[in-house]
């Protein structure tokens, strides 16, 4: 099953969360400020601050760092020969296995099927083409590889069989146009159906462990961490299992009709403060920019829409449990919200109805992907709307204020952070298909993409930069019986081998290698030569 949870609830909604525009009501508030925008954030808006985590988070945290390793820590693969001018037994930065890129790509992943592979066998062969123009820019550069996963089925029974193929890939939904494989069976193209794993990296202190949180993102930054996340099976479970159903009561609170002093105030913002009852309510936002907190009182506030900024039109909270107390609104200078700020001319309607979690998730991944993810989430696909919405819905469920154990950078429930980082966050995808192998007979099987490879940034400074790694899975998560598997480069007159454990000799013409069946991982690291 996709989750452990259907968070599902009993019971019917209040009749009474009808339509309605509430009128403000003036309060005094005491507020300790924990979470909201610094008046010097007034300005930053759009993609740029929302990537760098919203409310209270701190950004996407960089690769490099238990599971280093453009390869990780495969010790078995250490000591092996490399060519010419290659180091043997580790990579050109000296750590052995390969060099922990700061941004790691994820292995070349093995074929597998969903059911059990009883009487076929199978050969496998990997190339990459490191041609020039190949990035889907089509610069005259080389940049990534053009990659050709090919198997071939072999039947040793006497009767037809029929299996579910599943190729898995390292991804993200805004870059699935150009890394989605092609699939061919006989050479003819198929088209598979498309299944998203969640997330596949973990959270990680924004300080180091001396102030320990969960504030930052932890992306897999090493084959070990492919390896821990797959081998046990139940993330492809996850993957191929329906998404978490939201169809919790909920109460909407809709904010519209937006007025404000603009022309004095370029940050003009609005706050909306109300009680709630600890424990008892649970608040996710759409929309909003800041969040403050003290005792049973919480205080959200937005910059109010000019026209001009990228400022989300569509303004939510979203009450799951006892109703929020009655609220108050009122206009800011800046979205420090500071106390003598307070400026009139500041206004909205505001809309209460009962509806569902699932019903206003839907409201919020429209208005992101409107805002963010047109091109990359389409009626065509590859990635739908169901699929991205149901992602959504899985990192609120995994993740953030309904699993229980929040992590710190979900904690405000500030869905924006989370529907924008579903499209762009690392996964496994899987392409599923079916494949027949005659009796006695066998199937060609050809997934064809293209790679990005590790690296490391320009602007880092590392001794690595301009260098690319590449890796390579054998038999991670799959139960196809590999009796053969070998390796190829194509157009290696563009590169140099810094680092491999393959056994490449580009000077001595070998460019095809035979593979240890034995062996898990291979990596591979070259740099392109120029002209």
């Amino acid at each position: 099953m996709r989750a452990e949870r259907l968070f599902r609830a009993l019971g019917l909604v209040d009749p009474a969360l009808v339509e309605e525009a509430l009128t403000a009501r003036r309060r005094a508030v005491p507020w300790r400020r924990w979470g909201a925008l610094a008046a010097c954030l007034a300005l930053v808006i759009g993609f740029g601050w929302l990537a760098a985590g919203g409310f209270g988070g701190y950004g996407s945290g960089m690769s490099g760092g238990a599971d280093s390793g453009s390869s990780g820590g495969d010790s078995a693969a250490s000591g092996s020969p490399g060519g010419p001018g290659e180091n043997s037994g580790g990579g050109a930065g000296g750590v052995e296995d390969g060099i922990a890129f700061l941004s790691y790509a994820g292995p070349v992943l093995p074929l597998s099927t969903v059911e059990a592979a009883a009487g076929l066998t199978a050969e496998r062969t990997v190339a990459w083409d490191f041609a020039q123009g190949a990035y889907p820019d089509g610069e005259p550069r080389q940049w990534g590889a053009e990659v050709t996963d090919a198997y071939v089925l072999r039947n040793t029974t006497e009767a037809e069989i029929t299996v579910t193929a599943l190729y898995p890939f390292a991804g993200n939904f805004s870059e699935l146009a150009d890394t989605l494989p092609a699939v061919t069976v006989d050479g003819e193209a198929v088209e598979p159906s498309l299944h998203a794993g969640p997330y596949s990296g973990g959270f990680q202190p924004t300080f180091g462990a001396e102030t320990p949180d969960t504030m930052n993102l932890a992306d897999l930054d090493g084959w070990t961490g492919y390896k821990a996340l797959l081998e046990s099976g139940a993330y492809r479970e996850q993957a191929l299992g329906p998404y978490p159903v939201l169809d919790i009561p909920v109460t909407v609170y809709e904010f519209s009709d937006f007025e404000a002093p603009h022309e004095a105030y370029q940050a003009a913002t609005q706050a909306v403060s109300f009680p709630i009852g600890p424990g008892r309510t649970t608040v996710l936002t759409y929309g909003f920019n800041g969040m403050e907190s003290d005792g049973d009182f919480r205080r959200y506030s937005y910059f109010v829409p000019d026209g001009m900024r990228n400022e989300a039109e569509v303004k939510l909270l979203i009450v799951l449990g006892e109703d929020i107390g009655d609220y108050v609104l009122q206009g800011y200078q800046d979205g420090g919200c500071d106390p003598g700020e307070e400026i009139g001319g500041v206004s909205c309607t505001v809309t209460r109805s009962g509806t569902t979690l699932d019903a206003a998730l839907d409201r919020a991944c429209a208005d992101c992907l409107t805002r963010y993810g047109e091109d990359w989430v389409t009626e065509d696909g590859p990635v739908t709307f169901e699929m991205y919405r149901g992602a959504a819905a899985e990192l609120l469920a995994q993740y953030g204020l309904l699993s229980g154990a929040s992590m710190d950078r979900y904690a405000d429930g500030r869905l924006d952070d989370m529907l924008l980082e579903t499209l762009h966050q690392d996964r496994v995808l899987y392409l599923r298909f079916p494949v027949t192998v005659p009796a006695g007979g066998s199937a060609r099987v050809e997934c064809a993409f293209w790679k990005e490879p590790s690296f490391d940034f320009g602007c880092s400074g590392s001794e690595n930069a301009g260098l690319q790694g590449y890796d390579l899975a054998t038999r991670l998560g799959s139960g196809l019986a590999f009796t053969r598997q070998s390796a190829a480069l194509v157009n290696p007159e563009n590169v140099e081998i810094t680092g491999q454990n393959f056994g490449f000799d580009l000077e001595g013409g070998v460019s095809s290698v035979e593979l240890d069946l034995e062996r898990e991982h291979y990596y591979l690291e070259i740099r392109p030569r120029e002209g």
